[in-house]
């Protein structure tokens, strides 16, 4: 038998592997972004043809390419069974077995993610070489329980602390192990160690395996953080199942229609690099770094709806935004431009800037005037960890909705850092 092979595909901004699974000229897919072009060129490369697509849960953090994957791939479509879906998909259960070119897919029910969560252990002569293990067992860690609300939160978690121990009773133990999230996904409960690894490895480092069922819940949902609000949007999308995504350019915006649009309270987002950004922008547009973790932070602020423009300095930039909008169901931005800040000003909306500063300047601002008003935009987890002393810790996600509670404590016309990275 020839030798199975794992390609993983990285979709780092929000922290998740794709994995298309080869041998001969068969092969499978499991969790696919929406975005499917990129399978189906790693199928091309490897003259492989996919006969299964295979979820291992209904996907909090993006929308899934798996039911369009299918239907052109001409592939069966396994989901979990027991969640309402809107199409025609093979819904398998605990101790389901799939034939496949690869070799025998077993089916484990490991809930805990999610409550329909399951895994696939890919076998060989009886024992399992790889276990695919979605939002479950993830390097270090494993997927958060809190997704479906507070009510579940408890259950899950110990649902969570049972499914460890069924992967370590009924999976070979030298399989090796393939997340789904974990590689900074705010799906993962805590931070994820490592990007390989087997199933008596995280036996013996994870703390899933190491500590007792009421340590692991406690310590589990004690350091539980905040997830993006666009999550709430995910489920429902992947229970319709999604269509195909048009990754084309949209409609050119003029000066005139970005000013119109920011006036309109549209969300006219310049992807540019936030130092250049904060040089030069356009007064009223919005600065998401599409270099950075833009698409994560955008989605969890916007109001759920709004009509995005893009500007990019090239259409480049603007592509790779719409790719990654449209992984989390964002599908058409209403128009772009590409170039820079002195083609898309106008009187309505003339251009602007702000200065920055480095954290000496912060240092000797802050000496100068201790009560000058300082923000720490970062997440809880990251405040906790370290801080400046006194700076007023609103998370960024927050900040919209606590603009008055700022402008409250900053009665005088002050000047705001934005402490955003390295505690001090």
């Amino acid at each position: 038998m020839s030798t199975l092979k794992v390609v993983s595909i990285e979709t780092s901004n929000l922290g998740d592997r794709s994995y298309v699974v080869g041998r001969g000229s068969s092969a499978i897919v499991i969790d696919p972004q929406r975005d499917i072009d990129r399978v189906e060129q790693v199928l091309g490369e490897n003259g492989w043809t996919a006969s299964h697509v295979l979820e291992t849960h209904f996907h909090n953090d993006y929308v899934s390419g798996g039911l369009e994957l299918s239907k052109v791939l001409n592939a069966e479509y396994v989901v979990p069974d027991g969640m309402d879906i809107a199409f025609a998909a093979n819904r398998v259960s605990d101790k389901a077995e799939l034939a496949s070119g690869i070799g025998l897919i077993r089916v484990l029910h490991t809930p805990g993610h999610t409550p329909n969560h399951i895994s696939f252990a890919i076998n060989e002569g009886g024992q399992d070489v790889a276990l695919f293990t979605g939002g479950s067992l993830l390097f270090g860690s494993v997927g958060r329980p809190d997704l479906l609300g507070p009510a579940l939160t408890e259950p899950l978690a110990r649902a969570q602390w049972a499914s460890m121990r069924r992967i370590g009773q009924d999976v070979t133990r030298s399989a090796q192990v393939y997340p789904t999230h974990g590689f900074g996904s705010f799906c993962s409960a805590t931070a994820t160690v490592g990007n390989e690894s087997t199933i008596q490895e995280q036996m013996l480092s994870n703390p899933a395996f190491t500590v007792d069922e009421e340590t692991f819940v406690s310590e589990l949902i004690a350091g539980l953080d905040a997830f993006p609000a666009y999550y709430a949007h995910m489920g429902p999308a992947n229970q319709a199942g999604a269509g195909p995504v048009d990754l084309t350019l949209p409609q050119v915006a003029t000066a005139q229609d970005i000013a119109r649009r920011i006036a309109a309270g549209e969300w006219v987002v310049d992807l540019r690099h936030r130092r250049i950004f904060a040089g030069e922008h356009v007064k009223g547009s919005l600065s998401f770094d599409v270099h950075g973790n833009a698409v994560t932070y955008l989605g969890w602020m916007i109001d759920w709806g709004t009509p995005i423009t893009l500007l990019g300095a090239d259409a480049d930039e603007v592509q790779t935004m719409q790719r990654e909008l449209v992984r989390i169901g964002i599908d058409r931005p209403v128009a772009y431009a590409v170039g820079s800040p002195a083609e898309w000003g106008t009187p309505e909306a003339p251009v602007s800037g702000y200065p920055r500063a480095a954290h000496v300047d912060m240092a000797a601002a802050f000496a100068a005037d201790p009560d000058l008003l300082m923000l720490d935009l970062r997440r809880n987890s990251e405040f906790d960890d370290g801080y400046v002393r006194g700076a007023k810790h609103v998370p960024l996600h927050e900040l919209r909705a606590r603009v008055a509670e700022v402008a409250a404590a900053d009665s005088v016309p002050r000047r705001v850092h934005r402490s955003s990275r390295h505690p001090v």
